[in-house]
């Protein structure tokens, strides 16, 4: 099929087509989504096969407004304080689900699942029109790194979704915190823009620390068990600015051409002919930019490793970290070698 770019102001046509059961890619503030009715079985095993997404990798279920929510997951009292709180943004909350509320195609036969409230106006309308909460995981090809463009969803998913609706590029960048609130204390199991410091005034102490999920486990959040956001080229992480004078001798004197990615005073110090991709000036453009650095480099594939600037993990350092470690598949430069 065509798949068709939609605008804004083309809510109703996107809205029907969810309905009608297709696949519509839809903008957040962190990254685009695919959308398909969370209701419809059929509908949300087209998101699988369209990302060609393990299907035990969960869902996260998209609503229009907190009432939503109410429907088909058991609220508490701190869940309630946290979507007063960071409701409208990029926190994904895991609740626990009323007895065949939702299809385990979307929880992944767990009975619990993963909703969120995106900041993104033009999105919330259209969940309202279409009527019935959506699923959307990124909107890219499982594995690949995140779409932040309308562009970035063609690229993977043209012709293998109904349409995507184009608002331009996203403001964070990197995909929401997930937050599991079945468990004492709550759970960060994935780091975003908001992070655990700005959760423990609201609900008190939140766990950071999790237990990597193991072959024949069920994660609870997307990204926890598979190797995520990996472009064709080999990622290695150089952890500090000192270590990239060395992180390039040592590249220079491999067999495959390199890329760099990284901040612009990193950048300034490199020859304008090396493939190079900025990440601007600080941790927030680098989380903005990162997605689009790494498919920056699929579309050079004379490249085969990227050496990519690593920050501290604090504040959105710990998403950029948790998000390039994973496509690096924990690759990281070291001195000595």
């Amino acid at each position: 099929m065509a798949t068709k770019r939609l605008t804004p102001d083309e809510l109703d046509e996107a809205a029907q087509l969810l309905k009608d059961g297709q696949l519509v890619a839809f903008p957040t503030e962190t990254v685009y989504g695919l959308g398909a009715d969370a209701t419809n079985v059929a509908a949300v095993k087209q998101v699988y096969q369209a990302k060609g997404r393990p299907s035990d990798n969960p869902l996260i279920v998209h609503v229009a407004d907190p009432e939503m929510v109410m429907t088909y997951a058991d609220v508490s009292a701190d869940a309630h304080r946290l979507m007063t709180e960071f409701w409208p943004g990029p926190l994904t909350i895991i609740l626990p689900i009323k007895p065949h509320a939702l299809a385990k195609e979307v929880t992944g036969g767990l009975n619990t699942a993963a909703f969120r409230l995106p900041a993104n106006d033009i999105t919330r309308e259209l969940i309202r029109r279409a009527g019935v909460p959506m699923v959307g995981p990124s909107a890219n090809t499982s594995g690949k790194p995140s779409p932040t463009t309308a562009t970035h969803v063609l690229h993977d998913l043209d012709g293998k979704i109904a349409a995507v609706v184009d608002d331009g590029p996203t403001k964070v960048g990197v995909e929401s915190t997930v937050i599991d609130m079945t468990v004492t204390p709550p759970a960060v199991l994935r780091p975003g823009a908001i992070d655990a410091a700005m959760l423990n005034p609201v609900i008190g102490e939140v766990a950071t620390e999790v237990h990597k999920v193991g072959a024949k486990e069920t994660p609870k959040a997307p990204g926890m068990k598979y190797k995520h956001y990996a472009p064709n080229a080999q990622v290695v992480i150089v952890r500090t600015e000192a270590d990239f004078d060395a992180a390039i001798a040592w590249a220079e004197q491999q067999d495959d051409v390199f890329g760099v990615l990284a901040t612009d005073h990193i950048l300034a110090t490199l020859p304008a002919t090396m493939p190079q991709f900025s990440l601007g000036q600080d941790v927030t453009s680098a989380a903005h930019n990162l997605f689009a650095g790494l498919r920056y480099f699929d579309n050079h594939p004379d490249v085969k490793m990227v050496l990519a600037e690593g920050f501290e993990t604090t504040g959105l350092g710990s998403a950029y970290m948790n998000r390039i470690n994973k496509s690096a598949g924990g690759q990281y430069f070291t001195a000595t070698e």
